[in-house]
């Protein structure tokens, strides 16, 4: 098993997302709202499912010249707010979607970036 001193910041931060959008569509679960719980699990990965893209993209540039590390920031950085609008799209498609669950999930993983700027991940 990994320990936790020896996983990346990227791969921390990932665990967080996962953890905190794990513990927000529970609530969720607990209130007993079946949908809500869906579309908090929903906003979460919409969140996190582009975070990990880019990061497994900007993680196969290691060792290469800083121009093209800056292009593949740039390309990953693109792709993932694409890949996020087509998430959001394809979610709205399901008519029994909740927004507010939606975007709790969604939420909760964004402000893990926050979080781990503050205790250093």
């Amino acid at each position: 098993m990994i320990g936790v001193r020896t996983m990346t910041a990227v791969s921390k931060i990932l665990a967080m997302q996962i953890l905190i959008v794990a513990i927000v569509a529970s609530g969720f679960f607990l209130w007993g709202a079946g949908q809500s719980f869906i579309s908090s699990v929903l906003g979460g990965g919409v969140a996190i499912i582009p975070n990990l893209y880019f990061a497994l993209k900007v993680s196969s540039s290691t060792g290469q010249d800083a121009k093209k590390v800056v292009r593949t920031f740039y390309v990953g950085e693109s792709a993932k707010l694409i890949l996020t609008a087509v998430m959001f799209f394809l979610v709205f498609q399901w008519p029994e979607v909740k927004i507010m669950p939606l975007m709790a999930g969604f939420v909760a993983a964004l402000t893990v970036f926050w979080f781990a700027l503050i205790i250093r991940l």
